[in-house]
């Protein structure tokens, strides 16, 4: 956008590009007719689409939960099984 050597078309594009990824693009309107319907039934299926995220999202993060706590135990637990056998070897029983 700033090279002088660029040609004002190649400066004005390079802008744009620079506006667009940090800005986001304008909404672009749909052609549905005249009673909108198509823009309604792509609402309803993105709508549909970002609630499956989100439940798939909390289910993943759930998984991760549950193996860390599993993880946690199994360690904690070989832990204690070797404290008390050694435990049981000092004593000589």
């Amino acid at each position: 956008m700033r090279c002088k050597d660029a040609t004002p078309a190649a400066r004005v594009s390079a802008a744009n590009a620079i506006l667009d990824r940090g800005w986001g693009k304008a909404t672009q309107p749909l052609e549905s007719g005249d009673d909108g319907a198509l823009e309604l039934i792509h609402r309803i299926e993105l709508r549909a689409d970002f609630s499956h995220l989100r439940r798939w999202r909390k289910s993943v993060e759930q998984a991760q939960n549950y193996t860390f706590r599993a993880v946690i135990t199994i360690i904690v637990t070989g832990l204690l099984g070797a404290t008390w056998l050694g435990v049981k070897a000092a004593f000589g029983k």
